[in-house]
């Protein structure tokens, strides 16, 4: 008894131990996320002016490459596809609103330069409990899921958020309802549209992880593919601004380049494995 109360302390002093690192980890990367956000409120102006309302001006670099594809394809492409106005009233209906604006603004800017850091913080957490093959298999985790992150980000910024943008404000259920809309609901649509993009665009590190633990398959994802192609087609069709199909095709595009990439992903994984336990790949190519 006394010896199993003994291994039993020992282990939890050894989960508190873990817990205690865990908590150095996460106070250096609120450290980092603090700096970022005080540096974004000295330029608070910019941020606002040039990057949160730049996809609601019609000069924004998005509208002005679609007009240019109007006026290089006209026979293509619709002359709908131009945007040259963006309706509705941004208003603030609250008295701090304008106030927590800059400071909303300010914290998700600090929250998207934080995620490299964040990232490594992790790495460094999870190093130690790794064996010499799997530090090897994970070397590279925080370049390659930070550019994911960033590609994703600028993806969703500079393509899912102006369509987006511009489809809900130019839809109307009735003439007689005018668009206006609240500043905390714009900026909640941008921010979530640009940071949701730089998640989604984390796929082929959760695939990886997945084909690591076996939980994922190469076998399983090319039989979803038809589930996956038809999901991916109704997400572009709901933010594109108009039916045409290049458009759409714009935005799914990347979506079914990224699940091509996870499948390929796991069936390296899947062949890797199959090589170590019997010498051959069993995994079939597509």
């Amino acid at each position: 008894m006394a010896t199993q109360k003994r291994t039993t302390l020992e282990a939890e002093m050894s989960f508190f131990d873990h817990i205690d690192v865990l908590r150095k980890h996460l106070l250096r990367s609120l450290l980092v996320l603090i700096v970022f956000t005080v540096a974004a409120l000295f330029f608070s102006e910019f941020i606002y002016e040039e990057i949160i309302m730049g996809p609601k001006h019609a000069d924004f670099w998005t509208y002005r490459m679609m007009c240019l594809m109007v006026e290089t394809w006209p026979n293509i492409i619709s002359s709908d596809f131009c945007v040259t106005k963006i309706p509705g009233e941004i208003i603030n209906t609250q008295m701090a609103g304008q106030f927590t604006l800059q400071i909303n603004s300010s914290i998700i800017c600090g929250i998207l330069f934080t995620i490299p850091y964040f990232l490594f913080e992790m790495w460094l957490f999870i190093k130690p409990a790794l064996k010499i093959n799997e530090k090897k298999s994970a070397q590279g985790f925080v370049f390659f899921s930070s550019a994911l992150f960033f590609i994703g980000v600028l993806f969703g910024y500079y393509v899912i958020s102006p369509l987006s943008i511009n489809f809900l404000a130019n839809f109307t259920v009735s003439p007689d309802i005018k668009n206006t809309f609240t500043i905390d609901s714009y900026l909640s649509t941008v921010a979530t549209l640009t940071l949701g993009s730089g998640v989604i665009f984390q796929l082929p590190i959760v695939i990886y992880i997945l084909s690591k633990l076996g939980i994922m398959t190469p076998k399983f994802m090319r039989s979803s593919r038809r589930y996956s192609t038809v999901l991916i087609l109704i997400i572009a069709a709901v933010v594109t601004p108009t039916a045409d199909v290049l458009t759409m095709l714009v935005v799914a595009a990347p979506l079914f380049l990224l699940y091509e990439i996870s499948i390929y992903i796991s069936a390296y994984i899947e062949n890797k494995k199959n090589k170590e336990l019997y010498g051959t790949s069993l995994v079939k190519k597509n």
